[in-house]
């Protein structure tokens, strides 16, 4: 190989050395700009739909206490108006923007201190009923990232709960038209006709995965017929895919 040669080869070698580093570097401004998209479009749905979401949250939690509570007991109406309160409380702090774990155990604390007190053996049925509802506050917390525990994700394999995980991780997204839909939000918020023209989705079909995505925490509607936004749980789960699969390439 000749001189001219090998500065020829060795010159493209780092043309594509540059690229490569260009590349990267690119890709971490778009995640960088991405990720500042997500903060402060979420930051803003706090701020502005916070009381929406407690009055949503609210409302269902008084249907749902109305329809599973036990309806032969003498306590029913005593224990609604407890319920209901101990809920509409946990509520508020959704307009807080912080809940630290603290306040959460505290909750949690107090929900049980609540159930020794129970007197029937159907006493179980109605705390149950609350307990969920209790707990889907706290995803919604989640969701907009104004609740994060302290406990550190688990490591082990063994510790992780198969249901939770397929039912709120791997089967909401296992449909490329709601990973499609997640990956879009990623980079903006989008109407539903957006949304129906990026899947080819129509009515109550694209209705059915929008539903499954809200449901998982993935993604949130701003308002009844408002643009739809990837959470910060949607956001994380997308980002842990991408991290996952390029380490799975050879």
């Amino acid at each position: 190989m000749t001189d001219g040669t090998e500065r020829y080869s060795q010159e493209i070698k780092e043309v594509q050395s540059e690229i490569a580093a260009l590349r990267s570097e690119l890709r971490r401004f778009i995640e960088y700009a991405n990720r500042q998209h997500v903060d402060t479009a979420i930051d803003g749905l706090r701020k502005e739909y916070a009381g929406v979401f407690v009055e949503q949250h609210l409302s269902d939690a008084e249907q749902r206490l109305q329809e599973r509570m036990i309806r032969q007991c003498p306590m029913r109406d005593r224990c609604y108006a407890a319920f209901y309160e101990f809920l509409k409380s946990s509520a508020e702090h959704i307009r807080d923007g912080e809940v630290s774990e603290e306040v959460v155990r505290s909750y949690r604390d107090r929900l049980a201190e609540m159930r020794k007190g129970g007197k029937f053996d159907t006493c179980s049925t109605c705390f149950t009923e609350t307990n969920r509802l209790f707990e889907k506050q706290i995803e919604l917390m989640r969701s907009l990232g104004i609740y994060r525990s302290n406990k550190e994700t688990s490591s082990s394999v063994a510790d992780l709960s198969d249901e939770i995980l397929v039912r709120d991780i791997l089967e909401p997204l296992a449909n490329r038209h709601r990973f499609r839909i997640v990956q879009s939000l990623a980079a903006e918020t989008r109407t539903f006709s957006a949304l129906s023209n990026l899947t080819g989705l129509r009515g109550g079909n694209l209705l059915f995965h929008l539903k499954k995505l809200q449901d998982a925490g993935m993604i949130l509607q701003r308002h009844e017929r408002g643009d739809y936004i990837i959470t910060e749980k949607g956001y994380r789960t997308l980002k842990g895919i991408g991290t996952l699969y390029a380490t799975l390439q050879p």
